[in-house]
């Protein structure tokens, strides 16, 4: 636990003494009228928040006066401490004060009774001598800042280095740049940069895209031509307070090749300008080095045409056979100010959009930016005269991520524009779906422009194992040489848990067509450390085995029905709204978006109308016992960043009876099996009415309080035999529909989850009874035996998913 977790749940100032003593491991600590006494350290603590930090320095300086008058040993340093700040300050600091025969202090009777007097000819000397720190922020600065203090005699003030650079920035941003007048968050890495790599008064380097100046004794930036000075210099003191400028000689350069990590985030998703951790780098050139020879630096030409600032090249020796390239000329800048890969040929270019005609050819004469030497390289490399290497870690951005088309279903949003380049529309009429990828944007260009080039790239391991792209796959001709996949963690900013791929592949013109299409790929797995746990397998399933193809569509009708959101939400899209006609003989509707691991989490669900996306199934008899097992196997199977793209495939054999009815019950008693009943729902003007046919019990049984509307799953389930596991979960299941029937909900309840009919669905009843248990006085319904049968259940089921073939 933390010491500001610790802080949070002090309820005396007991309490917080204990928690700044564990944190600091203070020894030999004595607690007497000085709340924390060591021979280094006097501590003024206190419970709260409400006394100043000058308040409590006043009470600290109360007892050093008067040890002074004792002839009693004082100690170095002071702190004061509270529940979420703290200062320290050196004792020397004040002694003058104390000393001044000339000052005549009324310091009153005791610490914790100081006079205004006293707080007032304290609070003028002091003044911002010490250093402060909000613990909630700055715990760490604090802790080892205090421990070297200790140490050293001497309060030291954090250094900025690799491992702390984007917790500093953060900080930076809240205390400082977030101060700056006129400044746009895009501008605040830049400004970070002046300020922290300067002395005060002097730059580190020339030429950086900002810098640091002084108006009078107040700091101001320039950039561009402008001045932006500071709204408020408290939180610029304070944050050079904690911290040391400029960083270690040995440092500085690295830290400037991290520009591209401390991008808004903002402009993050919509570049993909996601720094490539330098650990993971490293095993990129070891197995470069293992694929392409122990010479490849020396035997291939690299060009990096997404480099940022030149962090993937900075494991390579042999710049002068580097050509970077990157969208932003400010990237430019710094790898020349930094003096980064100096020998390389370094330029601006943005190469989804640049050099590219009306009929999609490349005509490096529009622009005129590739060098001529660059050019020269890749004509030999077209003529197999020479070898080139593109080695790149491209932007990630969709033109529909999974984030987007959850959204997507009712408001019609996407990242629009990421996707839109002059590439894409003039030089992609062939190859699918891989247009709404940025990715794959750069390797459709490449494979046109370069047809012989090798390429090493950090990529989403989609273009393997995507349905969608199978279009892609059968137009690009690659030979996979190797790769890894490393977890998404590894790399700072990225949301969810997946693997990036870096694999290297030898790609061939579409002419030649000497290598067969992707089947599947073998890659070492590395975790966020990029540490070896193992091998997988990435397969590129057909899409006759796909399992979203397994379940034959049954045909809508004319009939009209209300397309719902959620179990009883009418829909509010009127952009692409689906899901608003009915099919003969349908009790129900399957929602299925999507055919991977990733995307089953959050777009699988059973509705009793049907779902205003789209993309599912009609629900029928003869189709039900395939519905339930998609379903679950769908949502059972747990995701994890090694599975996140897998596809989901047709099973391998007949399916046991016993297997198809667990996954039947399975179903039933899902979080997502959403089916519900409701009367009057408003829709397009009109009042709807939705049926529940998915109740597996009798109204006897549950001594339901009236009739159910539809008893098709009770006759759908007689004569079947049900496992143990399985009949355990409906006997408990039972017991909580019975207990739903003996409640009396409030109105509140009853308007909520639209408890108008006797046949409510299983979601309608789990919610109901959760909300009385919250707000009722009435005995809780207890779901523990339930969820242990349902776990049982669970277990048994989830090894099939791999003995039955649905995955590899």
């Amino acid at each position: 636990m933390s010491l500001f977790e610790r802080l949070q749940k002090a309820s005396s100032e007991e309490d917080v003494k204990d928690a700044y003593i564990k944190a600091l491991h203070l020894k030999e600590v004595q607690r007497n009228l000085i709340d924390i006494q060591t021979k280094e350290v006097w501590f003024e603590a206190k419970f709260g928040s409400k006394k100043s930090l000058y308040e409590m320095f006043t009470q600290l300086l109360f007892y050093i006066n008067k040890a002074q008058k004792d002839g009693e040993e004082i100690p170095p340093f002071l702190c004061v401490v509270d529940s979420v700040k703290a200062a320290i300050m050196k004792t020397e600091v004040a002694l003058p004060l104390l000393q001044n025969k000339d000052i005549k202090i009324k310091w009153g009777k005791s610490a914790s009774d100081v006079t205004p007097d006293a707080l007032d000819a304290v609070s003028q000397y002091i003044g911002t001598h010490f250093v402060s720190f909000n613990i909630e922020t700055h715990e760490e600065e604090f802790i080892s800042t205090l421990q070297n203090a200790i140490k050293n005699g001497e309060i030291i003030r954090t250094q900025i280095t690799p491992d702390n650079l984007k917790q500093v920035f953060d900080k930076w941003v809240k205390m400082v740049g977030c101060e700056i007048v006129g400044a746009s968050p895009e501008d605040y890495a830049v400004l970070f940069f002046a300020d922290i790599m300067s002395d005060g008064t002097t730059s580190t380097h020339d030429d950086l895209p900002a810098e640091l100046l002084h108006k009078g004794k107040k700091p101001i930036f320039l950039m561009n031509g402008k001045t932006y000075p500071l709204g408020s210099e408290d939180g610029y003191r304070q944050f050079w307070a904690i911290y040391h400028r400029p960083p270690k000689e040995e440092h500085r350069t690295y830290l400037l090749e991290r520009r591209d990590s401390l991008i808004p985030v903002d402009e993050q998703k919509f570049k993909g300008a996601f720094y490539t951790p330098l650990h993971v780098v490293d095993k990129a050139y070891d197995l470069l080095e293992k694929t392409l020879g122990a010479n490849w630096q020396k035997d291939y030409y690299v060009w990096d045409m997404c480099c940022g600032v030149g962090n993937l090249e900075s494991k390579h020796s042999n710049h002068r056979h580097l050509f970077m390239s990157t969208l932003d000329q400010e990237d430019v800048d710094i790898m020349r100010a930094a003096k980064i890969c100096v020998a390389a040929e370094r330029f601006q270019y943005d190469y989804l959009n640049d050099d590219i005609t009306d009929d999609g050819e490349i005509d490096y004469n529009i622009t005129n930016k590739i060098p001529e030497s660059l050019r020269k390289v890749i004509n030999d490399a077209n003529e197999g005269k020479k070898k080139l290497l593109v080695l790149i870690n491209p932007p990630y951005a969709e033109a529909t991520s999974s984030d987007n088309a959850r959204k997507g279903a009712e408001t019609g949003a996407s990242k629009t524009g990421v996707a839109k380049t002059n590439w894409a529309e003039r030089g992609m009429n062939n190859w699918g779906k891989a247009s709404n990828e940025l990715f794959l944007q750069f390797v459709t260009r490449l494979f046109k422009e370069i047809p012989n080039a090798t390429l090493a790239m950090f990529s989403k391991m989609k273009y393997v194992t995507a349905q969608t792209l199978d279009v892609f796959r059968n137009e690009w001709n690659a030979k996979f040489c190797d790769g890894f996949a490393v977890h998404s963690k590894s790399f700072d900013g990225l949301k969810g848990d997946f693997p990036i791929g870096f694999l290297i592949w030898n790609i061939c013109s579409k002419q030649k067509r000497k290598y067969s299409n992707i089947m599947e790929i073998t890659c070492e797995l590395l975790d966020k450390d990029a540490n070896a746990i193992g091998a997988k397998t990435f397969y590129n399933a057909q899409t006759n085995n796909l399992l979203v193809n397994w379940i034959s569509r049954v045909k809508p009708n004319k009939e009209e029905c209300i397309p719902l959101k959620n179990a009883f939400v009418p829909a509010t899209a009127t952009k692409d709204l689906r899901g608003n006609k009915w099919a003969d003989n349908a009790i129900g509707y399957f929602w299925c978006n999507s055919n991977d691991t990733q995307q089953a989490e959050g777009r699988t669900a059973l509705f009793s109308s049907g779902f205003n996306g789209g993309h599912g199934f009609y629900v029928v008899e003869s189709n039900l016992w395939k519905i339930a097992v998609v379903l679950t196997i769908r949502k059972i199977v747990q995701h994890q960043w090694t599975n996140d793209v897998d596809q989901f495939l047709q099973p391998n054999c007949e399916l046991p009876e016993e297997f198809k009815n667990d996954c039947l019950v399975w179903m039933l008693f899902n979080g997502s099996n959403l089916t519900a009943s409701a009367n009057d729902l408003e829709w397009n003007g009109k009042k709807w009415n939705i049926v529940n046919h998915f109740i597996p019990f009798t109204e006897e049984e549950v001594n339901a309080t009236d009739k159910f509307e539809s008893d098709f799953m009770v006759r759908y389930m007689e004569g079947k035999d049900f496992s143990d596991e399985a009949k355990a979960v409906l006997a408990e299941g039972r017991k909580i529909w019975q207990a739903y029937f003996a409640q009396d909900f409030n109105h509140k309840i009853r308007d909520e989850f639209k408890l108008n009919r006797p046949d409510v669905g299983w979601y309608q009843i789990r919610m109901a009874l959760k909300a009385q248990n919250e707000s009722s006085a009435a005995r809780p319904t207890n779901f523990a035996a339930f969820e242990a049968a349902y776990k049982a259940l669970t277990e048994k089921l989830r090894p099939k998913v791999y003995e039955y073939g649905f995955l590899k």
